[in-house]
């Protein structure tokens, strides 16, 4: 793993600081080879996961294998992840392409489902698909039991709070396959000087249904070096998800 990851990290511990990443994975709905390699890597290297689960199409069969793994969150991953935009417009489920009350209904849906199917292992936060959602929706989400929702890029002030990702491991609009490792080192320093500068975790997104294998070593590797280091840890979203709901007084 490249020097500047630890580099950066040593400056977190020379301020007396901890470097806090976590893990989101989407588009969970069914046990699968490549989700239980996920499950094994995190769980060797003690890194907590996020699993954001399309609710409409998943079932017994998934919450079975997940209760085999305890590092293991869910969150609500809109409902059955289909695109309603217009053929010019960037994909979206939660966009103001229908009526927000038909959109609400979805996602209160799917948010009793996976409480129903997770328990004390699920928590109250949407994740987008496509990490996009009309703004308009945002007040309306409390109304459904959400605390947070989390999408892709810088938090910015918005009518829920916000605990985003900010690396995405996959070069969609190329390979399809694991990005260049030396631009995600890069990505992991920038955001990491962010937070040594004013606070906050690094998000890092996968989506293990469509890994290839670049991105698995690329994980391995950069669990091995967090890990090993005093001043960083993977924390798990529920820990996210109080601190921010304290800071903004919730």
């Amino acid at each position: 793993m490249n020097i500047d990851i630890t580099t950066v990290l040593d400056r977190f511990q020379e301020a007396g600081r901890v470097a806090r990443f976590w893990l989101r994975d989407d588009d969970a709905i069914e046990p699968t080879p490549a989700l239980d390699r996920l499950l094994e890597l995190t769980e060797a290297h003690d890194v907590p996961l996020t699993l954001a689960v399309i609710p409409e199409p998943t079932g017994e069969a998934l919450a079975e294998r997940l209760a085999r793994a305890r590092h293991v969150s869910v969150t609500v991953h809109g409902w059955r992840h289909a695109n309603y935009a217009a053929e010019t417009s960037k994909k979206r489920e939660l966009g103001a392409d229908r009526p927000a009350d038909v959109v609400l209904r979805e996602l209160s849906a799917g948010f009793l489902k996976l409480a129903d199917l997770y328990g004390d292992r699920f928590q109250p936060v949407l994740v987008p698909p496509w990490n996009r959602i009309d703004s308009g929706l945002l007040p309306r989400l409390p109304g459904l039991g959400f605390r947070a929702f989390s999408v892709y890029g810088p938090e910015k002030p918005a009518a829920l709070p916000m605990i985003n990702t900010h690396v995405d491991v996959m070069d969609w609009h190329g390979t399809r396959g694991c990005r260049d490792s030396d631009a995600l080192r890069r990505e992991i320093v920038a955001r990491l000087t962010v937070c040594l500068e004013g606070g906050g975790s690094i998000g890092l997104l996968t989506h293990h249904l469509v890994h290839d294998e670049a991105v698995w070593p690329f994980l391995g590797d950069l669990f091995e070096a967090t890990a090993a280091h005093p001043a960083c840890r993977w924390v798990g979203l529920v820990e996210l998800v109080e601190e921010t709901a304290a800071d903004q007084n919730l």
